[in-house]
C-alpha cells in the first residue's frame, strides 16, 4: 500500500506578491511542487492530492494538469472558508481561511492510506520524502503514529526577512513532545532570534530542530480533526483572525495520548519564496542541484 502525498496549495502568497505556488523556478520552467512530485514519487508515493481554492482551478489544470497528465496520479479538492461541518455557518465578516488543518481534512475523501503532508511553496529535498515513505509504509490505517520531518532551523532561513517555524521539542527517543509556532525568526550579527508576544528577543540555537510543515498522518487523523475542528469552531469562530494550525491538533494529541509523533531528523536544505527577493536564490539552488545530478535538466522529458 503506497502513501499519499497531500499538497496544501490553497493559499496565496500575500508578502510573495503572486501565486508563487505557480511561479516557474526550475531550468525547465519546472514548479517547486514539481520537485515534490517527483521527489515523492521517486520515494514510493503513489499518488497526490492537491488542495486548491476554486479560483485557481484554471491555472492549475492549465499548469499542473496538462504537464503531469499521465506522468503523476493526481486528484485535487477545494478548500473555501464555506466548506464547515453541519451546523456551522461562516461569521460575517470573516474572509481569512480556517488554517492548514482544515485544508488537510478537506482532502479525507480522497485519502484511503497513510498518507504525507507538504506545503505547495516549500522545497524539501530528496532525504525527506525517502525517510516520510519509508516510515508511512510501515503503518496501518487505523493506527494513531504520525511523523513530522525536523530541519536544523539554520538551514530553514530567508536572507530577506523574518520568518515563522514550528519550534519543535524532542525527546530523548526521538519523539515530539511539543511544538511550539514562532512568527518573527531571523538570524542577526548575534544569532539567530525569535520576537515574543512582547516584542521581546530570545536567542535559538542553530541546531534546534524546527518543522516545515512536512507531516505524515495514517487516516485516523481525520477523525480527530474534525472533532477539534468542531470545538475551535465553538470556542473561536468569532474571531476574524483565529485559524487551527496543524501544530495545535498534533499538540493536543500528544498532551492527550491519543497519538505519537516521531521526528524524522534530515540534514536536508529546505529553501523557498516567503518574499519575492528569494527567488533568484531559488533557482541558482536548483540549477546546482541539477548540475550536481541530483535531478535531471528536465523533470518530467
Amino acid at each position: 500500500m503506497k502513501p499519499t502525498l497531500v499538497i496544501l496549495a490553497a493559499g496565496i502568497g500575500s508578502r510573495y506578491g503572486s501565486l508563487k505556488q505557480m511561479d516557474r523556478v526550475g531550468p525547465s520552467g519546472e514548479t517547486i511542487m514539481d520537485y515534490s512530485l517527483f521527489d515523492a514519487q521517486r520515494a514510493g508515493f503513489g499518488k497526490a492530492v492537491f488542495v486548491i481554492r476554486r479560483s485557481i482551478e484554471k491555472d492549475f489544470r492549465e499548469t499542473i494538469l496538462a504537464r503531469l497528465a499521465g506522468r503523476v496520479e493526481i486528484d485535487y479538492v477545494f478548500q473555501e472558508i464555506e466548506d464547515l461541518p453541519p451546523g456551522f455557518v461562516v461569521p460575517d465578516g470573516r474572509v481569512k481561511p480556517w488554517g492548514t488543518s482544515h485544508a488537510v481534512l478537506r482532502a479525507e475523501s480522497k485519502v484511503q492510506t497513510p498518507f504525507a503532508v507538504i506545503n505547495a511553496d516549500d522545497f524539501y529535498g530528496a532525504e525527506p520524502f525517502a525517510l516520510m515513505a519509508d516510515y508511512l509504509s510501515s503503518l496501518r490505517v487505523d493506527e494513531p503514529r504520525y511523523a513530522v520531518v525536523g530541519y536544523l532551523i539554520e538551514s530553514t532561513l530567508s536572507e530577506h526577512g523574518s520568518v515563522a517555524r514550528g519550534v519543535c521539542e524532542v525527546d530523548r527517543d526521538g519523539r515530539l513532545v511539543g511544538i511550539v509556532e514562532r512568527t518573527h525568526i531571523e538570524k542577526t550579527p548575534e544569532g539567530i532570534v525569535y520576537k515574543d508576544e512582547k516584542g521581546h528577543f530570545t536567542p535559538l540555537p542553530p541546531e534546534k530542530t524546527v518543522s516545515m510543515n512536512f507531516w505524515g498522518f495514517t487516516p485516523t487523523y481525520f477523525r480527530f480533526g474534525n472533532a477539534f475542528f468542531e470545538k475551535f469552531l465553538r470556542e473561536k469562530a468569532g474571531n476574524p483572525r483565529a485559524e487551527l494550525f496543524i501544530p495545535l491538533v498534533v499538540n493536543h494529541l500528544i498532551q492527550t495520548g491519543e497519538a505519537r509523533v516521531r521526528v524524522l531528523p534530515t540534514a536536508a536544505k529546505w529553501f523557498g519564496v516567503t518574499y519575492r527577493e528569494d527567488k533568484p536564490r531559488v533557482v541558482e539552488a536548483l540549477r546546482r542541484l541539477v548540475d550536481a545530478g541530483a535531478y535531471p535538466e528536465n523533470l518530467w522529458k
